[in-house]
């Protein structure tokens, strides 16, 4: 079963299973208040949640890592490339935002005092929950999910196939102000493209995103013309 613990700006979805159940990211810090009262209310016990499938170290998909970590006995499962973002605490600012209403829209944030996109860095007690899908420690997982590298919005992301269901995280979006089912930053747009014609030869049943409502495969095929029309506009990291 599919829960989305998550709110109206990022999903949290929770996978259940009669063994324990996996937690797919943990959005912003400011959502974990919410994300507990879900939990309680689904009648969870949080040490139930064996793994965290973290996608990528992004604020809004790293934000209540450290306390998600602290109510569980949970593993975090990630691209080994995401370890040196939760030490930092703060998003890559390389790549772009993907389009001009892209760009407003991470304007808009840094005038509201979200533009630096920072986060609790990884507490060095959680260090050693930590499993990177080159480990030996991961290989040796008997774990009831496919992991998919799946870089151009991050190159530390990762998907989640199971049972027909791909959760893609932010290689697709589906809610404003994405444009035609794209993410609205991207780090490299030729890798990005690639993720999408991975997602097209999976053809999953449906297609979970981080971001708005689940999605046919179709939707991709559509519009993945318009990525060729991308153009990446930059920003300047915060201090």
């Amino acid at each position: 079963m599919v829960l989305n613990l998550g709110n109206r700006v990022v999903n949290n979805y929770l996978l259940t299973g009669e063994d324990g159940h996996v937690l797919i990211d943990t959005g912003y810090a400011n959502g974990f208040r919410g994300f507990r009262k879900k939990l309680a209310k689904a009648n969870i016990d949080s040490k139930d949640i064996k793994i965290i499938f973290l996608t990528h170290a992004h604020d809004d998909h790293a934000g209540f890592l450290n306390e998600a970590l602290n109510m569980t006995d949970a593993m975090v499962v990630l691209h080994p490339k995401a370890v040196e973002g939760l030490k930092r605490g703060q998003n890559s600012f390389e790549g772009g935002c993907s389009g001009r209403l892209a760009y407003l829209f991470c304007l808009i944030l840094s005038v509201f005092g979200h533009g630096d996109h920072r986060f609790s860095p990884l507490r060095e007690e959680f260090t050693g929950r930590l499993v990177t899908t080159d480990s030996e420690l991961f290989r040796t997982m008997d774990l009831p999910f496919q992991v998919i590298e799946a870089p151009g919005h991050t190159a530390d992301q990762v998907m989640l196939l199971k049972d027909g269901m791909l959760f893609c995280a932010d290689a697709a979006m589906n809610d404003f102000p994405s444009i035609h089912r794209v993410i609205i930053w991207i780090e490299d747009l030729k890798q990005y493209k690639r993720t999408w014609d991975v997602m097209q030869k999976i053809d999953p049943d449906i297609i979970y995103p981080a971001h708005g409502k689940p999605f046919k495969t179709a939707d991709l095929k559509k519009y993945a013309p318009y990525l060729d029309r991308i153009r990446l506009f930059p920003l300047k990291r915060r201090q």
